[in-house]
């Protein structure tokens, strides 16, 4: 899985954390297309977890391979600082992180180690280092939580869960590496945004795999939490080239990144149902499990 790294050649090398999750496997497809010689952080596991990237990844023995997989970790600062003063990229996407709202509730502290600490241990290898590359940090809409609508770059943050005050953490501190480093960050606060390789624990995926698998009987009932909740969602490959183009400007910035239309989980499930003519009402139960200690308003 490592891979030797060789004398840095003249087309542009990215750095991806996450590149295993939705955004990551997008992301490092766009780069590749590019002509971007691309380097993901992947965590060491008993299973292989690259499902969502098998069809962009060769043997990296091969001499045409732009794409390399190196073992690491966010809570480990010692191997992100020798991978990157290895790998000298020219861009660094920061994707990885705990994502999962209700589960950081679970896991507030295995939350903020490696979705708000893990940010700051990049951003000090890149200023020990002196790495002269240019940095993305993947922001979230869960950050300004119960902050009146509509939402833009100056709105207040108010987060409502672990992830969200982790995210704010993260954001400030690469706000503070910008200002007191003079490195290139952009942050991009993104709304949600699905696809088919969301994960299947996040509510749109929960609701077309339960359809699914209720068409072909496997299963009768999909259990959700808060169906009046509502979110923006936009689609995940769209969202990954904006990160590109925010990389791509003059001078770094922060941008808010959505559709301008909220729908709830209810009005999904409608449609979803709709869609292969039921009733959602017939398959949906509520547990109380899943809502979450502090709802986004």
């Amino acid at each position: 899985m490592h891979a030797a790294i060789s004398p840095k050649p003249e087309r542009k090398v990215a750095f991806l954390t996450g590149i295993t999750g939705q955004d990551g496997s997008y992301l490092a497809e766009f780069l590749l297309a590019k002509g971007y010689e691309v380097h993901g952080l992947i965590r060491r596991a008993s299973t292989f977890n690259t499902s969502r990237i098998e069809a962009i990844y060769s043997d990296p023995h091969e001499q045409d391979a732009r794409l390399f997989l190196h073992y690491g970790d966010l809570s480990d600062a010692s191997v992100l600082a020798r991978l990157l003063a290895r790998i000298q990229p020219d861009e660094i996407y920061h994707l990885g992180a705990q994502s999962h709202v209700r589960v950081s509730f679970d896991m507030p502290e295995y939350t903020a180690d490696t979705t708000g600490l893990g940010t700051l241990r990049i951003l000090e290898a890149i200023r020990e280092a002196e790495i002269p590359a240019r940095f993305y940090q993947a922001g979230s809409s869960e950050m300004f939580g119960s902050a009146p609508p509509p939402q833009n770059e100056q709105t207040p943050f108010h987060p409502r869960s672990p992830y969200a005050a982790a995210k704010v953490f993260a954001h400030h501190i690469a706000v503070n590496y910008r200002e007191a480093y003079g490195l290139y960050i952009t942050n991009g606060i993104l709304f949600n945004h699905e696809s088919p390789r969301r994960g299947e624990t996040f509510v749109t995926r929960k609701i077309t795999r339960g359809i699914a698998s209720i068409l072909a009987g496997k299963q009768d009932k999909i259990y959700l939490g808060n169906l009046d909740a509502k979110r923006d969602w936009g689609y995940a490959p769209d969202y990954v080239e904006v990160m590109w183009l925010m990389m791509q400007q003059d001078e770094p910035d922060d941008y808010v990144i959505a559709t301008g239309e909220a729908h709830s989980v209810r009005e999904f499930l409608e449609s979803a149902f709709r869609y292969v003519g039921l009733d959602w009402q017939d398959f949906v139960e509520i547990d109380p499990r899943y809502f979450r200690p502090a709802e986004v308003d």
